[in-house]
């Protein structure tokens, strides 16, 4: 018999900081058997405000280690790089690309006026144009949030509500999208603020994962134990986002 057929299936996560970490949460409560890997840059977040060339030097230094542990799925946990550096990276590595994106379909589904919150790069994005005149209304609205995601990741052990409110825009919504995975560390005061049922691209993302895995998308009994190997920017800092905050 192969060996090969009981060689674990690797999969890598990639994100500039801490934002990512939700979408490897999500993901390893599914993939118990899994090795799963976590790649971090979180010295040089914000990416959404970094010019292309030096956003895409950060990327390919990145995907090189990626592309040398051989996954079997490489993930983008990290809006602005799926927009702005996806398709580039597709065409360059053999291994599957998953990226995620803003939900925007399902939040327009629900009915009503959808914001899109989202880093400048990704807010002005092609990609993410795309994508609302694909299954957006006339009523979807890009807000890019610019100081957003680097205060979750300078303050992610001390949020603080009242000033995570003065960094929201005074809008009305019936719905919001997190088109930045920094921002779903606070999806409930978004919540708060605007009482509207808030969307995020995670479970989308995890989907198209299990599906390309074949895996069944069935969340596991405790206890729960990852195979998880972080890997650059603070990695003690992942560790202790990842342990202490998302698996309390």
């Amino acid at each position: 018999m192969d060996l090969a057929e009981f060689s674990p299936q690797k999969v890598c996560f990639f994100d500039s900081g801490i934002g990512g970490l939700n979408l490897l949460y999500e993901s390893a409560l599914r993939l118990p058997e899994a090795e799963l890997y976590y790649f971090a840059d979180n010295f040089n977040v914000p990416y959404g405000n970094l010019p292309d060339e030096e956003l895409e030097k950060a990327v390919d230094e990145i995907f090189s280690e990626i592309a040398k542990i051989n996954p079997t799925v490489a993930v983008i946990a990290c809006n602005t790089v799926t927009a702005r550096c996806a398709e580039r990276l597709r065409s360059k590595y053999d291994f599957p690309i998953v990226g995620i994106q803003p939900a925007v379909k399902e939040a327009v589904r629900a009915g009503g006026k959808c914001v899109v919150f989202a880093t400048p790069a990704t807010a002005k994005s092609a990609s993410l144009n795309k994508l609302i005149k694909e299954y957006g209304n006339d009523l979807t609205q890009v807000v890019a949030c610019p100081k957003f995601a680097q205060f979750v990741e300078q303050n992610i052990f001390n949020l603080n509500e009242e000033e995570l409110m003065k960094l929201l825009p005074d809008l009305k919504a019936d719905t919001v999208v997190l088109g930045c995975t920094h921002y779903i560390f606070v999806k409930e005061t978004v919540q708060k603020k605007y009482g509207c049922p808030v969307f995020t691209g995670v479970d989308g993302t995890v989907r198209r994962i299990l599906k390309l895995l074949g895996v069944e998308n069935k969340q596991q009994i405790v206890p729960f134990s990852p195979k998880i190997t972080f890997v650059g920017g603070d990695e003690q800092k992942n560790k202790r986002v990842f342990y202490d905050v998302l698996c309390r």
